[in-house]
Formats: structure tokens, C-alpha cells, sequence
């Protein structure tokens, strides 16, 4: 099925997240359940985890994993070793098959989709175990594009790499902060947060998604 784009869905390009979006949240959802298993508050842990892979560098490929959990142990008392740590987190990113036939079916319908995310060299690791790039047409991570969604010039730097404007491209992330960085420059935006309400919005943004 192609479908041009038209009012009722003026978009060329659909732009998803991958942790809490195409995926369930594996880093979050891991670090408190490392904290959790070692009493440490799980909170906390996110807090200092989410703080420590931008301090070190390692989200945006330019700090090692190491540092970072060096630096996340220091900071926290987490004493697991890195390999355990690592594969809670790893196992925690669930693809959502649902999620996966809908950019399947945007495809079909002549649309292009992409990955955005702020993920670590992790997200090639899961690729290399699930192989789920070829669903998109592109994939932008913030470890090889050394940017991250914290910075609104990144969508910029996308739409430019894409060849598409920002009244053309619509955004999905569970990421309050990273939905308005978005917004502000101009691309419309769905801000992810449990699965009836996403479809609803899709659907008010491209009403010819109901049908397929």
C-alpha cells in the first residue's frame, strides 16, 4: 500500500527511540534492578547511572565502558561484576513486535522511518543478537553521531542528513525533555508513554494507519 503524503499525514519521515519506545526501557529498568538486588535505592541508581554515562563520556563514544562502570560503582557501592551488570541491562531491552509492524506497515505506506536514539555501543549489540536494523532506513545513535538529543542541533543534524524539513517529520520518545528539545525545532512530536495512547496519537496524525 502507498499512501502520499497529504494533509491528513504530511510526514516523509517517522523518527522513534528505541529504549521505551521500539523497545522496553532495558537501561532504566536495569539499573534499578541492580539497585534493588544490592539495596541500594533504585531511584538513586537510575539518577547516578543516567548522570554517569554522559559525565564519562560513554554515550556519546567518547568515553569507555569501563569508566563508566567504574565511575557508576564508585559512585553507588554497586559491587556485581561488569559482565552480570551488562547483561541485566541488555536483557531488559525487550523489542515490541507490535511496535516493529507498525513501522513495517509506515514503510509499506511509502514512508521512511529511522531510529533515534541516545544508547551506547549496546545498541549495536543488540543488533548483532536480534537484528532488527533492517526494519528502518536509517539508524542515528548517539555513540557514533557524538551527539545526543540533550542537544536540540542533533534534530537539525538528522533532518539535514535525511534531506527532509521539520514540518515533514514526526518524532516519537518516552522522554519528556527530548519531546520538547523536538518540539522546538519544529518537528512534530508523540510523546510515547503506554501503547492505546500512542496508537490514538498516530493515528490523529495519520488517520489512514487505522486501516492497515
Amino acid at each position: 500500500m502507498t499512501t502520499k503524503p497529504s494533509p491528513q499525514c504530511p510526514f516523509e519521515w517517522f523518527f522513534f527511540d528505541f529504549g521505551g519506545v521500539i523497545a522496553e526501557e532495558g537501561f532504566a529498568n536495569g539499573l534499578r534492578s541492580l539497585g534493588r538486588a544490592e539495596g541500594i535505592d533504585p531511584q538513586l541508581m537510575l539518577k547516578t547511572g543516567i548522570e554517569t554515562v554522559f559525565s564519562t563520556g560513554f554515550v556519546l563514544g567518547r568515553g569507555s565502558e569501563d569508566a563508566f562502570w567504574r565511575e557508576l560503582r564508585e559512585k553507588t557501592g554497586l559491587t556485581a561484576d561488569v559482565d552480570s551488570c551488562r547483561k541485566t541491562i541488555l536483557d531488559g531491552f525487550v523489542l515490541r513486535p507490535w511496535m516493529l509492524e507498525i513501522v513495517d506497515s509506515l514503510r509499506a505506506a511509502d514512508r521512511k522511518c529511522a531510529i533515534l536514539s541516545d544508547q551506547v555501543s549496546w545498541l549495536d549489540t543488540l543488533e548483532d543478537h536480534y537484528g532488527f536494523f533492517h526494519h528502518f532506513d536509517r539508524v542515528f545513535n548517539s555513540f557514533h553521531q557524538g551527539k545526543s538529543k540533550r542537544d536540540p542541533s542533533l534534530f537539525t543534524d538528522v533532518l539535514e542528513a535525511v534531506h527532509t524539513r521539520a514540518d515533514l517529520a514526526l518524532f516519537v520518545d518516552d522522554s519528556e525533555g527530548n519531546i520538547q528539545r523536538a518540539a522546538e525545532q519544529g518537528l512534530t512530536t508523540i510523546h510515547y508513554q503506554f501503547k492505546a495512547d500512542f496508537l490514538r496519537r498516530l493515528h490523529e496524525h495519520c488517520p489512514f494507519m487505522q486501516d492497515l
